[in-house]
């Protein structure tokens, strides 16, 4: 598809507003309940095979006594303060491989890699619920009301990250950068939102959004499929539809992007169906902050090229220009 055909099809498209009303007093009391765990955190040296890079196992408590994991990298021999890069990783995976980060470490920067809990990495997922999963961590926790939402407490896990990151020494707090793709581009979003020094988030597709019209957008073929399974398993009469969906509007990213402070580049595969473009442009229509969306006409949800690129230029020109 046309970038302008893309447009002209979903450049204007906005969700019905469906915020929850106590949505802003739910976040705070996580946030709360987050800093009343403190700043405790274990660090853990981990074998790297580099001459520019040391690598570190992170761990710390996080809520519902869950234990989180992240990947930290940063340069070898420190001698002033290090930008961040808030990594984070695509749905049912992990926060890959170790050596992938050296690269940002021999130019100064400290990577973050944060490990979703209960996906492909060690974090633990503690939740505890009456309803299954069925394939996904959207609905995991649905049925017991949204604190108990598996992505309640992965967002609050990003909350405690960063809290965690921006209390270290050496840290530079001016230069602090977020990134990911698909579900890592939602959480890179909620990053963003959680702390707003961040200065640039990098998005690729990013995913947890709008989940009524993603129901309706051929749902058993995206990464949504869970929603629909949901309903065929649990619910076949839809009698709950409005007390699910009501739920999942606590998880929607489209009702955090407006706080955001970053700028941010947002790459779109407009032939991409498992996170829709329309999706995706509701999304990025409520960002009120600078932005700036980059099309890829024959590109699906997969590698987008030159993205990585643009992402290190950016960073390199925020970095070494005086």
């Amino acid at each position: 598809m046309l970038k302008e055909v893309a447009l002209e099809t979903w450049g204007s498209f906005h969700s019905n507003n469906r915020k929850p009303h106590d949505f802003d007093s739910f976040w705070l009391k996580g946030k709360e309940e987050v800093e009343a765990l403190g700043l405790d955190y274990r660090l853990v040296e981990h074998e790297l095979y580099s001459t520019v890079a040391e690598a570190f196992d992170l761990y710390f408590i996080g809520v519902n006594n869950a234990c989180v994991h992240a990947q930290i990298v940063r340069p070898k021999n420190i001698t002033k303060k290090m930008p961040v890069l808030f990594q984070f990783h695509g749905y049912h995976t992990n926060a890959g491989d170790w050596g992938d980060k050296i690269a940002n470490a021999a130019e100064g920067i400290l990577t973050v890699a944060l490990n979703v809990r209960g996906q492909g990495g060690p974090s633990q997922d503690t939740t505890v619920t009456k309803g299954g999963t069925l394939k996904g961590h959207i609905i995991r926790g649905v049925e017991d009301g949204p604190e108990q939402l598996l992505f309640r407490q992965a967002y609050l896990d990003i909350y405690q990250l960063t809290r965690i990151v921006t209390n270290m020494d050496q840290i530079d707090l001016n230069n602090m950068y977020a990134y990911g793709a698909s579900q890592g581009g939602a959480l890179a979003l909620i990053c963003g939102h959680f702390e707003p020094r961040i200065k640039k988030i990098f998005t690729l597709y990013p995913f947890l959004s709008i989940f009524r019209e993603a129901y309706r957008l051929d749902v058993e073929n995206s990464a949504y499929e869970e929603l629909a399974y949901w309903f065929r398993f649990r619910d076949p009469q839809h009698k709950n539809e409005q007390v699910f969906f009501e739920t999942l509007d606590y998880i929607d990213i489209q009702y955090f992007v407006p706080s955001i402070k970053s700028d941010v580049i947002w790459g779109i595969g407009l032939e991409d169906r498992i996170c829709h473009p329309k999706l995706q442009m509701g999304v990025y229509n409520a960002i009120k902050s600078t932005k700036e969306m980059l099309f890829y006409p024959e590109y699906a949800h997969e590698y987008i090229p030159e993205f990585s690129d643009i992402m290190r230029k950016q960073m390199f020109l925020d970095l070494n220009t005086k």
